[in-house]
C-alpha cells in the first residue's frame, strides 16, 4: 500500500469558503481528507522578498498591517469544523517571512503559544502537525517543535538545523535514502516540493505527480490555494488537474490518502 497526504497551505481568516468547496468538493465526495495549513492569525502586512504582498491576503487588507485570527471569519470556520475530512495543522501565527528561522528560544515559544491559542479560539484545538512557513525551521525551533507536535511537516532537511539528537536519524534516512524521519515521538515529514503549483506545466503536472506517488510509500503533496485564484479568477486548467488527482487517487486501490492524524496515531506506517 501507498499513502498520500494532501496538505493545503495558507488557510487564514481572508480565505473565502467558496474557493476551498470549488478546490476539494470532488475529494469530500470520494471522503478523501485534506489537511488544510491553517495561519492561526495572519498578518496583512506580510510581503514576499520582492515587495508585493502575499498571495493568500485576498481583499482589500493588504498592506494594511492588520492581526486578523482565523477565528474572525465565522463562516470558513464553521465550514472546516463542519466537514469531517478536513484536518487541521498548526502554520506558523502570523505568516511572516521566514518566521520560524529563528535562534531565540522565547520568541519561538511566544508565536507558538499564540498561535495555538487562536486555533483553539477558533474551535480548532488539539491539532498534533506543525508546518512552518516557506518550510524554514532553525535548530531552535525544531527544538521546541519537537517538544510540542507528533508531526512535523517540511520541505526538506538539512543537518546544520536539526538538533544533534537527530543527526544520526538524518544519517541514515540519508544513506537508505529515505525521505522522512523519525523518533520516539515525531514524525518528520518532507515533500517532494510543491508539485501542484501554479509555476508548474500543467501539460506534465499529473504525470508527474503520478510518478511520485507511484514510487514512493509516503508522499506530501503540497498545493496552495489561493494559487487557483490569482487576480480573483478561477484558474480552470488548473483546478482540473487538480480534480485529476482525485479521479486518479479515489481509484487507485493499492493508494490510501490518509492524514496527518493518521500518522500521529500510528494508522500508517513509516520505518523509524
Amino acid at each position: 500500500m501507498r499513502y498520500v497526504v494532501l496538505r493545503d497551505d495558507d488557510t487564514n481568516a481572508l480565505t473565502p469558503v467558496e474557493c476551498l468547496e470549488r478546490l476539494y468538493r470532488p475529494f469530500f465526495k470520494r471522503n478523501l481528507p485534506i489537511n488544510l495549513a491553517v495561519i492561526p492569525a495572519v498578518s496583512t502586512a506580510v510581503k514576499m522578498p520582492d515587495g508585493t504582498p502575499e498571495g493568500f491576503l485576498l481583499g482589500d487588507t493588504a498592506g494594511a498591517g492588520q492581526i486578523l485570527p482565523i477565528g474572525t471569519n465565522r463562516s470558513l470556520t464553521k465550514y472546516i469544523l463542519g466537514n469531517p475530512n478536513i484536518h487541521i495543522a498548526h502554520h506558523g501565527c502570523h505568516h511572516e517571512y521566514f518566521e520560524f528561522d529563528l535562534q531565540d528560544p522565547t520568541i519561538i515559544v511566544r508565536k507558538l503559544d499564540e498561535g495555538t491559542r487562536c486555533l483553539n479560539a477558533a474551535g480548532f484545538a488539539g491539532s498534533e502537525t506543525f508546518v512552518a512557513p516557506y518550510d524554514k525551521i532553525s535548530r531552535a525551533s525544531y527544538r521546541e517543535l519537537l517538544r510540542r507536535f507528533r508531526v512535523i511537516s517540511t520541505g526538506w532537511f538539512e543537518l546544520r538545523r536539526l538538533p544533534p539528537s537527530l543527526w544520526p536519524k538524518y544519517a541514515l534516512a540519508k544513506f537508505t535514502k529515505k525521505p522522512h524521519l523519525r523518533t520516539h515521538k515525531t514524525f518528520l515529514l518532507s515533500h517532494p516540493g510543491c508539485l501542484l503549483s501554479c509555476h508548474r506545466s500543467r501539460d506534465q503536472m499529473f504525470q508527474r505527480i503520478r510518478q511520485t506517488v507511484e514510487s514512493n510509500s509516503l508522499t506530501v503533496l503540497v498545493t496552495h490555494w489561493w494559487e487557483y485564484f490569482r487576480n480573483n479568477k478561477p484558474d480552470e486548467p488548473f483546478i482540473s488537474v487538480l480534480h485529476q488527482v482525485a479521479d486518479y487517487l479515489a481509484a487507485s486501490s493499492d493508494i490510501q490518502v490518509c492524514s496527518f492524524a493518521d500518522i500521529a496515531a500510528g494508522k500508517v506506517a513509516l520505518a523509524a
